[in-house]
């Protein structure tokens, strides 16, 4: 009887630290937070982080622009540069339609665009400078893109 009480009891401990935990990732947003200064080691080619060229201590500020009739798209393209190291600054829609993605550079960094570019599976790269926006990137979402798929938090 007294073994049941303890296994029962280690069950709930568990239980318990699985729900914390759980909460916790949620509560960050679903990924961890990474120190600025601090450098990648990995060796995955699908990040850009993970070049020491791409960590010069310079933020890449994006704006995104929705091209399409599909709503929230702009937020999730937002997500998916986030998460490849981009400082997303914000989003919205573009009145005039694209088929395809599009990638300005705003300050004469080509080889910034061209990590966005790729960062978002592909897209034409033009260079077209604005001092206007204080943004480096401008990233136009054009009907072709498709977001990545998401993991399922239940």
């Amino acid at each position: 009887m007294n073994r049941r009480i303890a296994l029962i009891a280690a069950g709930v401990v568990a239980l318990l630290a699985v729900t914390a935990a759980v909460v916790r990732h949620r509560s960050s947003g679903g990924s961890a937070q990474q120190d600025p200064g601090a450098r990648t080691t990995t060796a995955s080619s699908s990040s850009p982080l993970s070049d020491p060229k791409w960590a010069t201590g310079r933020r890449i500020t994006v704006e995104v622009l929705n091209a399409t009739k599909v709503r929230g798209l702009a937020r999730r393209a937002a997500l998916t540069l986030r998460d490849q190291g981009f400082d997303v600054v914000s989003t919205g829609t573009n009145r005039d339609p694209f088929d395809s993605t599009q990638v300005l550079d705003r300050t004469g960094h080509r080889e910034w665009a061209v990590r966005a570019a790729k960062a978002m599976g592909g897209a034409t790269v033009l260079v077209r400078p604005d001092s206007s926006r204080d943004v480096d990137l401008t990233v136009l979402i054009g009907a072709t893109w498709r977001p990545p798929s998401q993991p399922f938090y239940p």
